[in-house]
């Protein structure tokens, strides 16, 4: 009797600790990843809603971007993560095929153009530091001229959102390098898994790039 007992609690709380049955047919490290992308989703929301408003609501809004280096590169930078979507599109399609040479191939494609992105980020952070003086919380002397009455907010929305933007594609660079690393190890589920983050970090974009960089250009 004891020992029957015993084994229906053991069964009991292996079963608990195991995570029981696949809620929607969908693996848990799948589904953490979903939810991980709707709460960052979230805060990205918040960021641009929040930039929108205070851009509405200023008497005065800078839009000091020129065609060049600005507008030039953010459209590069544009095209960068669409075509690296692509290659992680073919990633995932070589996994399901258990073709693993093939995967990784397409995913270090995918991070070459991952990289391509943060480097001319990178330069265009530091042309607009070191060339025209914008920091968090200052315009730079030749954009304050240009927009007096404008509030102090610019580089601060401007550095918050691009910057938070920039973390996620350097961890998604390195989260598929490690995938890439392990590509005999993992499951093509996991691949999957970075695929959906790296598509996520690409969809941003394509509002940030809008609404922060085409809506901002000067009036020549």
């Amino acid at each position: 009797m004891s020992t029957e007992a015993h084994a229906v609690n053991q069964t009991t709380v292996v079963g608990d600790w195991g995570g029981g049955t696949l809620p929607y047919h969908i693996g848990h490290k799948k589904l953490g990843m979903w939810l991980f992308i709707v709460s960052d989703a979230m805060t990205f929301s918040a960021l641009l809603i929040g930039y929108s408003y205070v851009r509405a609501s200023s008497e005065q809004w800078p839009t000091p971007f020129h065609f060049y280096p600005s507008v030039v590169f953010s459209t590069v930078m544009t095209l960068c993560l669409l075509a690296s979507s692509f290659t992680m599109v073919m990633a995932v399609g070589a996994s399901a095929r258990r073709d693993k040479k093939a995967a990784r191939r397409w995913i270090y494609l995918t991070m070459i153009g991952g990289l391509t992105f943060l480097a001319l980020h990178s330069y265009e952070w530091y042309h607009l530091i070191h060339d025209y003086g914008l920091k968090p919380f200052s315009l730079g002397p030749e954009w304050s001229k240009e927009w007096p009455k404008a509030p102090p907010l610019f580089g601060a929305s401007f550095f918050a959102i691009t910057g938070l933007h920039m973390f996620h594609v350097l961890t998604g660079v390195l989260y598929l390098g490690w995938i890439a690393f392990r590509i005999r190890r993992v499951r093509h589920e996991d691949v999957e898994i970075s695929g959906l983050y790296w598509h996520f970090v690409d969809l941003v974009w394509m509002f940030v790039f809008p609404l922060i960089y085409l809506m901002s250009v000067h009036a020549e």
